[in-house]
């Protein structure tokens, strides 16, 4: 396991324990960049309108299409560590 990958998994383990749930937007940008370094890009077809929770987070995954994994996992980690006490 690379450093990174360790950095990562860490990462994931800080945002779990948080004592205080993060705002709407964070937790949005925060599954985004999960699943951007987990899974890749977004897949092509967009959620149903009346699915809100399901949209809303293909949407934020959507906006970070392209961006490599490596850079994924580092902004996730860098706004995980914002997040802690």
């Amino acid at each position: 396991m690379s450093d990174l990958q360790a950095q990562f998994k860490q990462a994931q383990q800080d945002v779990n324990g948080l004592a205080e749930r993060p705002d709407n937007a964070t937790l949005l940008r925060l599954y985004a960049l999960y699943k951007q370094a987990t899974a890749g890009d977004a897949p092509e077809e967009r959620p149903g309108a009346l699915d809100f929770v399901r949209r809303a987070k293909y949407d934020a995954w959507d906006d970070i299409r392209d961006t490599p994994t490596n850079d994924a996992m580092q902004q996730y980690i860098d706004l995980a560590a914002t997040l802690k006490p």
